[in-house]
């Protein structure tokens, strides 16, 4: 049957989550001889999942490995931490059937291994083979993603999916005199982008090969940017519109699992080569291989059918908003709440502070930035805060971090200490001997709120890796911008990272605004505080925190040419009165103060009234500063 209007299913093509290679196999067949089947394929499963039957596909978020069906439909929501280079396959390969001479073509894309009967053959001198390129991006889950989304995304999905014993791979691995001599049919699998490997007895050096085996013995670095991360790394294969994706970029794909036990067999199989070889005949060395095709059952692949790019990570609130009818609702739903839930909000930071609401006020402010475009160099829209005034020992500044935990969706804590500064690999830096980027605490996906304890720095020499650190750490504040270590050069990559920085004086790291605590109550246990203190939070009030705060995020601002007059005309006022009183920086954080204000409050544009109000926050903050410089507060 022709696909026509809407995409539907082909007969025979059994079911679209635990079969897809049938799928894509019969659409290839019935529209190979039509331009444009591949986007027939990717309409198809896209109408699939827009038929909110994305919750069916399990997720290697939830699901460990080993309960999920090889070359079943999966989802990931991932990071891409690096981008290997581009591969060739089969993308159409011909089959040759011993026992009745007939010939056959078979799609090689979405698949690793080329996958025959026993009596087939796969001719490797066909000329209707079918070269094929695609891209590989190394992804790992986001990188500091909170539990509650992890738990929110969790109970979205209706997938059942149980230990996957029964599954036994179409080819166990055989030694190599067992393929020498055996002379039984057995089932061919060919990996479509491999090359031919020689047999055992060509293999010569027992050195060598010793060599080969003692570092394929070392644990794989998964490559995590934070050390504490559990979820799986995954090899993503793309096949359409992969110039459009970048490093860093946040990912949901769907696409075809692959943990092919053969490709253990063909990689050792290509080591044994490597180590035969003499070095400088092989292309590639045995430890870019090693990173490159690791086990499938440490990081399996993914064939990507689909790859949406995620402009959040939070669960509660479309990954699009005012782009369809259900997030033009959820914002309207949401704009009818917001004064409530800014009211609430401000009341439950206020506490958070200590009862210090001026700090409450300034700490939302914080959270709802992100820079929303660059002039030049000059990021635009960010705000990291100086939180001075804050006891020693890090005590208070964990449990605020526990705070911010629950509130947005993806956070980092890093200790300041002099030993962390020294040890810590800040900047990812690309490693030429296995031809990967080595991942840094600073690669972090858009909008990550990063808390830096500096309550925790004593005395101490910094080396040469902590003082390109405390830089690395100052471009991310000043300019949103990691620049990576290249060995010969640097490369400049952009973020938008959000930083707090709590401090018994003013930090030493740039900030967008310094904010002096004052406490109203000095709870004797902090931790027992904001632990009563969360606990005491409806889940439901909380969710509203969470769609607040990512909501604003995402909403337009404009100052009318009216509302511009005016702060001009007052700017001069000032300066008029009093030259010291306000420079250009104050100017500019004044504006982004009355920016924030505006959002908070659900104005999309500055009002007379907005920006009038933010300047008596910034007065309230700039007396405080000069009566409390040296304020530490007591022992929390």
């Amino acid at each position: 049957m022709l696909l026509s209007g809407g995409v539907t299913c082909p007969p025979d093509t059994g079911d679209w989550i635990s079969e897809p290679l049938r799928c894509v196999q019969r659409l290839y067949e019935i529209s190979e001889a039509l331009p444009g089947w591949e986007e027939k394929v990717i309409d198809f499963f896209q109408e699939k999942i827009q038929e909110k039957q994305s919750c069916w596909v399990p997720s290697l978020n939830d699901v460990p490995l080993h309960y999920l069906k090889p070359n079943s439909l999966v989802r990931f929501r991932c990071m891409v931490q690096d981008m290997f280079d581009p591969e060739y396959y089969m993308g159409v390969y011909e089959t040759l059937d011993h026992s009745n001479n007939a010939r056959a073509l078979h799609l090689g894309k979405y698949r690793d291994v080329a996958d025959c009967t026993p009596q087939q053959e796969v001719d490797i001198n066909s000329s209707r083979t079918v070269t094929s390129e695609r891209q590989t991006f190394y992804c790992v889950p986001v990188p500091g993603e909170s539990s509650w989304v992890k738990e929110i995304y969790s109970s979205f999905s209706q997938a059942r999916v149980s230990p996957s014993t029964s599954y036994i791979p179409n080819r166990h691995k055989r030694s190599y005199d067992e393929d020498e001599h055996s002379s039984s049919p057995t089932e061919q699998r060919i990996d479509v982008s491999g090359a031919n490997i020689p047999k055992r007895q060509e293999i010569e050096s027992q050195k060598k090969l010793q060599e080969m085996a003692t570092a394929s013995s070392a644990p794989l670095n998964l490559n995590f940017p934070l050390p504490e991360e559990k979820g799986p790394a995954c090899l993503v294969k793309v096949y359409e519109n992969w110039d459009s994706f970048k490093v860093n970029d946040l990912l949901e794909v769907y696409g075809v699992l692959s943990v092919e036990p053969i490709l253990s067999t063909l990689n050792e199989d290509r080591d044994l080569l490597c180590a035969w070889l003499d070095p400088a005949d092989s292309m590639d060395t045995l430890e870019e291989q090693r990173v490159h095709s690791p086990p499938t059952s440490l990081v399996p692949r993914i064939h990507a059918i689909i790859v949406q790019k995620l402009h959040h990570i939070n669960p509660l609130i479309p990954n699009s908003v005012c782009e369809t009818d259900e997030s033009k609702q959820c914002m309207a739903s949401f704009m009818a709440e917001l004064s409530c839930t800014r009211s609430e909000l401000l009341d439950f930071c206020t506490h958070v502070m200590l009862g210090d609401s001026l700090a409450a006020e300034y700490l939302i402010f914080h959270l709802i930035s992100t820079v929303y475009a660059r002039r030049d160099v000059l990021p635009l829209g960010k705000f990291a805060l100086n939180l001075s005034g804050c006891p020693r020992n890090g005590i208070f500044t964990q449990q605020l971090y526990r705070v911010v935990q629950q509130l947005v969706p993806a956070s980092h804590y890093l200790p300041m200490t002099i030993e962390n500064m020294n040890r810590l690999r800040f900047i990812p830096q690309k490693d030429y001997t296995a031809n990967r980027l080595l991942s840094g605490i600073l690669q972090l996906s858009s909008h990550t709120s990063l808390l830096v304890d500096e309550t925790l720095l004593e005395q101490g020499q910094l080396d040469t890796m902590g003082v390109r650190n405390v830089t690395a750490l100052g471009n991310v504040i000043t300019w949103q911008k990691v620049d990576y270590d290249f060995s010969y050069h640097q490369m400049e990559f952009p973020c938008n990272i959000n930083v707090l920085i709590t401090s018994e004086g003013r930090s030493l790291l740039p900030s967008d605004c310094q904010v002096s605590l004052k406490p109203e109550l000095m709870p004797p246990d902090i931790e027992q505080y904001m632990g009563a203190l969360l606990t005491a939070v409806l889940p439901s009030l909380l969710n509203k925190f969470r769609i607040y705060l990512s909501l604003l995020r995402l909403m337009d601002y404009s100052i009318s040419e009216d509302v511009t007059k005016s702060v001009e005309d007052d700017f001069v006022d000032m300066r008029r009165d009093d030259p010291q009183s306000i420079s250009a920086d104050d100017l500019h954080r004044q504006l982004l103060v009355a920016r924030l204000l505006s959002l908070s409050s659900g104005h999309r544009s500055l009002s007379r009234e907005t920006w009038f109000k933010a300047k008596e926050l910034e007065s309230q903050r700039k007396n405080r500063l000069q009566d409390q410089k040296h304020f530490s507060g007591n022992e929390l």
